[in-house]
């Protein structure tokens, strides 16, 4: 397994740590219409979560999972495009009143997307194709009707 960053912290608007790649996008894609947020907390995971799947598909990549669960946590998408997989984490909020979505995704929060990713890819990939699969961290903050994705944040 080759790609991904160590380390992390906080992301800072405007900012994107260990040389991650913004793609900041106001709508859902191209030829999509950007959708305002629901205020229902149960609903706005969900929204967020179609949101960043569109999003990916739009670019070409292949939803693999959504909401990959097992005990020790959740990956919220899991997407491929060629070699590289991506495990994207998808924080969705109403405003950035008390920070951004991308700035909830702390080290220790990394660390158990990280050991999730590992799960998946010991269950998924057949030992052999393992080292020839490009791994990625991405975090896609929706807010409002807004998107933006910090591609090889962490």
């Amino acid at each position: 397994m080759t790609g991904g960053r160590a380390g992390g912290g906080v992301q800072r608007p405007g900012y994107s740590p260990n040389g991650g790649r913004r793609a900041d996008a106001p709508g859902a894609g191209p030829g999509r219409q950007s959708a305002a947020a629901p205020t229902d907390p149960a609903l706005l995971g969900a929204f967020g979560e179609e949101r960043a799947a569109r999003w990916y598909e739009d670019r070409g990549y292949q939803v693999l999972e959504r909401n990959w669960r097992r005990r020790e946590g959740e990956l919220d998408l899991v997407v491929r495009k060629g070699t590289t997989v991506v495990f994207c984490e998808v924080k969705a909020r109403t405003s950035d009143r008390y920070g951004t979505g991308a700035e909830a995704v702390v080290a220790s929060k990394q660390r158990r997307i990280r050991r999730l990713a590992a799960r998946w890819l010991s269950e998924i990939t057949p030992a052999a194709g393992r080292a020839s699969v490009e791994v990625r961290f991405d975090v896609v903050s929706v807010t409002g009707g807004g998107l933006e994705v910090v591609e090889d944040a962490f």
